[in-house]
């Protein structure tokens, strides 16, 4: 759906996306128009905006509303954020029960991330009765539509055989198409599998890969894990990850003092 910019030239949502990498002010003008005139994906995407302070001053309350309002005529990513608005107390008090009641419809309709978020929660008991194999159900469904995060944890259940029979093939597969999907948690188990099979060259690179796109806990905790392995050049690879944990800690910290 297109609309109208200066009287001249029509957009649509998918244009406005690419345009927040180089004009994100005058793509963030355009969105609140559309959003304003009823087009439901910029709905949506004015919210994501307003969550990140991208273009526009960071507003996340006024992002949960806006997610409502896409919500409210079916637009299920719109649904899902407002979960994690909830789940996480971005613009409004932490609600974890009424967070899984916004994935939950969102996993009715078919979201895979709805899908995903709802079985953490499920996985977890947070805001609902846990329930491993309901949450194990969801994030199938959510792998076999290509979720790159669920593929991972599909592959955790099956290799430890918690909830389901163990299978460990399968295992490996799942993690072999998260971490091509591009997760880096499904990265670094497959890399430990290679690791453990004898293929320390593969490992090595998927652990490249991993520590390229892994956020500060997990490069935390997966140092750790590497510090312990039997392979050298696989155990030499804890202090790349504690080093580039470092240096992104300093860079946030950096980001921190920029907004005071």
């Amino acid at each position: 759906m297109g609309f109208l910019l200066r009287r001249q030239e029509v957009l649509n949502v998918e244009q406005l996306q690419s345009m927040l990498d180089d004009s994100p002010v005058r793509a963030a003008q355009a969105i609140l128009i559309a959003a304003r005139e009823g087009v439901v994906d910029a709905q949506a995407l004015l919210g994501q905006i307003l969550l990140e302070g991208r273009g526009i001053a960071r507003d996340e309350a006024l992002a949960l509303r806006w997610f409502r309002i896409a919500a409210q005529v079916g637009h299920l990513m719109a649904r899902n954020m407002a979960g994690r608005c909830l789940e996480h107390g971005w613009g409004c008090a932490a609600d974890e029960a009424a967070a899984a009641r916004e994935y939950r419809l969102a996993a009715e309709a078919g979201l895979d991330w709805g899908q995903y978020n709802y079985a953490n929660l499920l996985a977890t008991g947070r805001g609902v009765v846990q329930d491993q194999a309901q949450a194990l159900m969801l994030y199938r469904q959510a792998a076999e539509q290509g979720h790159a995060k669920s593929m991972n944890l599909v592959g955790r259940y099956l290799e430890d055989g918690q909830y389901c029979p163990r299978d460990f093939d399968a295992a490996v597969e799942w993690y072999r198409r998260s971490a091509e999907a591009g997760d880096f948690r499904g990265q670094f188990s497959y890399a430990a599998v290679l690791a453990d099979s004898g293929q320390i060259e593969a490992a090595l690179e998927w652990l490249y890969k991993a520590l390229a796109g892994g956020n500060l806990k997990f490069l935390r905790v997966s140092s750790n894990a590497l510090a312990s392995a039997d392979d050298p050049r696989v155990r030499a690879m804890a202090q790349v990850y504690q080093e580039h944990a470092d240096q992104l800690e300093t860079a946030l910290w950096n980001k921190v003092d920029e907004r005071r």
